[in-house]
């Protein structure tokens, strides 16, 4: 049977170590937590924060993540693809999400805000009015991905195909411009 957990507070808990249970978790805050490739499929966290959280390679399948936000969290190698799409919202902030999947996935509105973003997949993902604020995006893939009004002012080490995604009204810096002409081998001075 699935818990309702609601407006507790989780510190400093290792659940590599304790079973994490399985349920609703409604505006609660995990501070310092340790979740490193634990398997929190089918839970839904609704209007939670995550501080100073390590979640690299948990499974998260059927995950629901509605209003809930990342605060200098470790994700590495997380398959957001696999979350449960219905009404998902989430932010990131000061987080590191190297090798991450958004594979096809619609996270529209989405906040990124200094985070380590390299070898990202974003291949067929729906990033519509999303923002990259100072954002490290080596190496992520972007192909067929939907940018349209993304800000990217104050991103950084990017590469993005102009022919093969959409960018229309997508916000960049001049500073910023090589990332979009890479594949020319253009030399910006």
């Amino acid at each position: 049977m699935n818990e309702f957990i609601d407006s507790e507070e989780f510190s400093g808990i290792d659940f590599t170590k304790k079973t994490f249970k399985k349920g609703e978790y409604d505006n609660c805050i995990f501070t310092n937590c340790n979740f490193e490739k634990q398997d929190i499929s089918n839970i839904n966290f609704i209007e939670c924060t995550f501080i100073d959280c390590n979640l690299s390679n948990c499974r998260v399948k059927n995950v629901m993540f509605q209003e809930t936000t990342f605060e200098n969290c470790k994700m590495i190698g997380i398959n957001f693809s696999e979350c449960n799409p219905f009404l998902i919202s989430f932010s990131f902030k000061d987080c590191s999400l190297n090798y991450a999947s958004f594979y096809q996935f619609k996270i529209k509105n989405t906040r990124f805000a200094n985070c380590k973003l390299q070898e990202v997949d974003f291949v067929e993902a729906d990033l519509t009015n999303s923002s990259f604020n100072n954002c490290d995006l080596l190496k992520a893939i972007f192909e067929n991905t939907n940018l349209e009004k993304v800000d990217f002012l104050t991103a950084y080490d990017f590469s993005i195909d102009l022919e093969n995604n959409n960018l229309k009204n997508a916000l960049f810096s001049k500073d910023n411009l090589e990332g979009l002409l890479v594949k020319y081998q253009i030399k910006i001075k």
